[in-house]
């Protein structure tokens, strides 16, 4: 049932967003923002404007409104960014599917995602360890992919029936930039 109620586009996006990458050289200025969502209840840094997508996903428990926040550096400053693509997304699941206080259902949970999601950019985990964020049950993960020229990371939390991911990717010579950890921690929930 499980693998039913996962989403993964992650992946899909991540694999549209890194086609025809260069090298960056240096890491990118320092102009970062806060964005805050009101209707995500959730504020996080950013090196640039968010752009917002909602997909509607039909799957075996509903229709599904699954939110994705995303800012990708301009073309022509693509060759010193840290990371080609800072991706916050969420999703709502249903009462009884998905929920920060099932802790058995949220590790099968944990481990189909981060198994999809190496699937679909037919890539290698290279780590992945529980790491609560403010005292939600998450998860943080590493899939090198690409013939292993490209990275991503990715920290997701379930709050409540709520799910949110982060993700950076970068080429695989940059992947400690301290860039990504700064987006990937940046996350806070609004009341």
């Amino acid at each position: 049932m499980l693998k039913h109620i996962l989403l993964i586009f992650n992946a899909f996006w991540v694999l549209s967003f890194t086609s025809g990458w260069s090298l960056p050289l240096q890491a990118q200025s320092d102009k970062w923002e806060e964005f805050k969502s009101y209707e995500g209840r959730f504020r996080v840094l950013a090196p640039g404007p968010l752009q917002h997508r909602v997909d509607s996903v039909e799957t075996s428990i509903g229709t599904l409104a699954y939110h994705t926040y995303f800012y990708q550096p301009p073309k022509e400053e693509e060759s010193k960014a840290d990371n080609l693509l800072y991706m916050l997304s969420y999703c709502d699941y249903p009462e009884n599917t998905v929920h920060s206080d099932s802790a058995a259902l949220l590790e099968e949970f944990f481990d189909a995602t981060i198994e999809q999601a190496v699937k679909s950019v037919k890539g290698e985990l290279a780590y992945s360890s529980v790491q609560d964020y403010f005292g939600y049950p998450g998860r943080i993960w590493r899939i090198d992919y690409l013939n292993e020229k490209a990275v991503v990371k990715t920290r997701a939390v379930v709050v409540g029936s709520r799910y949110y991911s982060l993700q950076t990717a970068m080429v695989r010579e940059r992947n400690l930039n301290p860039s990504a950890n700064r987006f990937l921690d940046s996350l806070r929930l609004l009341e």
